[in-house]
């Protein structure tokens, strides 16, 4: 607001001075941010990564060619009879989570590159340790680039549209972070090494991203490996011509050949997501449907999946959006036929479904509502109440140990959930969140896994070192 006003008076001044005034400059970029909850993707370069000449170093002061920066996350957690665990009881752990990221650009151009180390670790817990909460001392990111801003011409608002190639380590986050995501919330990071290209960015009218990746089995005290035999292929478009609505068509494959412990197996998974406004009238939505079809063995795979999310935010000084959530994943219907109906989630971010991490994108139906709020531009507040239901009764319930009534007896409910979250931004180096959820068990969880229902709350501090 203050910095419009002095444009205004500027402009005023200097017409009442009988010159000409600049015009005032606007972005030329073609993206919108979804307004759907939790579904903006994390940049490329890491948030807690500055550029060199912001670093506040003397010697740094042309650097810009150099992105760097260091994080520290610290969670206290309180998890009352967790159905996570194959035993009930209260957990009091402590996570810790530390990165580091260096980045070099336009310096070597078109050669680029980055490294980010990550280091995973748990204490304080009754539980034994697993790759969610620990991966120590682990690259999450080693990445050569070649990148080339001038083989195509600009697109119709003067935006370069750059064509990029990488190889190495890598971890992303694509469409609304169900499908690919690099997992923020948990402890731990979903990497892959493989493949990456891009044409275009996310400025222009329209791009595309292509994925040739093998995902990387967390090893807790080693380093991370390859999943033995398993690629994931990837190409997704956008496109952002039209004022209101974004469309994102794509197509992701999943191929994993027979080992000891798998079956040969093919997911196709075609889709399209399509998120924006409804004109100027506070409304706003998000949209995915996905068809997914191959072999699993000597099964057919045929399932789909998808969400909706409308929501509107209201004139008040608090930016008040309510949204009305609705997402489905098939399940398997019969284990014993020639036919799988278990949705594949890939490797996408648990943490939109389920403030407990109760949920994946896997054989569930689940309403919401949800309350966001910005008090204070330091301040967010958010609150919801969601329903789930299991989509096949007599498939699994993979966030409770895989828990499954093959006959379909124990029924379907899994249970209703309401969560509270404050974010409170102190500086902008230093962020603290206070958060609780409570979950009361339904049909299935009361009969398959545990009657009682469950507590979480936790408080966490990330702090940014630059």
């Amino acid at each position: 607001m203050k910095s419009y006003s002095l444009s205004f008076l500027f402009t005023l001044s200097s017409s009442i001075a009988l010159s000409s005034a600049e015009p005032e400059k606007k972005s030329t970029s073609y993206y919108k941010p979804p307004q759907s909850y939790s579904t903006t993707r994390d940049p490329d370069v890491p948030k807690y990564a500055r550029p060199g000449d912001k670093l506040g170093f003397e010697s740094l002061k042309d650097a810009a060619w150099l992105d760097f920066g260091i994080d520290y996350r610290l969670r206290a957690e309180y998890r009352d009879d967790d159905i996570r665990r194959a035993t009930d009881g209260l957990d009091e752990p402590f996570l810790h989570r530390t990165r580091a990221y260096l980045g070099i650009h336009d310096v070597l151009d078109p050669f680029r590159f980055a490294i980010e180390l990550q280091d995973s670790r748990r204490y304080n817990s009754r539980y034994d340790r697993d790759n969610r909460d620990f991966n120590e001392f682990e690259l999450i990111r080693l990445q050569a680039e070649l990148y080339f801003d001038d083989l195509l011409a600009a697109d119709p608002r003067g935006n370069k549209r750059p064509i990029s190639l990488r190889y190495g380590i890598q971890n992303f986050e694509f469409l609304d972070r169900r499908m690919l995501g690099n997992n923020q919330w948990r402890n731990t990071a979903n990497t892959f090494l493989g493949f990456r290209g891009a044409i275009g960015q996310d400025s222009n009218d329209w791009s595309l991203d292509l994925l040739a990746v093998q995902p990387l089995e967390r090893e807790k005290y080693e380093w991370d490996q390859p999943v033995d035999g398993q690629w994931v292929y990837g190409l997704i478009g956008h496109w952002r011509g039209w004022e209101n609505i974004t469309l994102e068509p794509f197509y992701l494959a999943l191929d994993q050949k027979q080992t000891t412990t798998a079956a040969d197996r093919t997911v196709h998974s075609p889709g399209l997501r399509a998120y924006g406004v409804f004109g100027k009238s506070g409304f706003d939505f998000d949209a995915s449907l996905i068809h997914q079809f191959g072999h699993n063995g000597a099964q057919t795979v045929d399932a789909w999946g998808g969400n909706v999310e409308i929501g509107y935010r209201f004139d008040h000084a608090w930016k008040p959006r309510l949204s009305a959530f609705y997402g489905y994943a098939s399940g398997d219907k019969n284990p014993n036929d020639n036919t799988d109906n278990r949705f594949e989630r890939f490797y996408g971010f648990g943490r939109p479904w389920s403030a407990n991490d109760y949920i994946v994108f896997e054989n569930v139906s689940a309403p919401k509502l949800r309350l966001e709020l910005t008090p204070t531009e330091k301040l967010r507040i958010d609150l919801g109440y969601s329903w789930y239901h299991l989509a096949s009764d007599t498939d699994r319930f993979n966030g409770a140990n895989k828990a499954r009534d093959t006959s379909g007896r124990s029924g379907d409910s899994i249970g209703h959930e309401f969560d509270i979250r404050a974010r409170w931004q102190i500086t902008k180096k230093f962020e603290a969140i206070l958060g609780y959820a409570h979950f009361t068990p339904g049909d299935f969880t009361r009969n398959a896994v545990r009657p009682g229902d469950t507590d979480f709350a936790y408080l966490e501090f990330n702090l940014a070192l630059f």
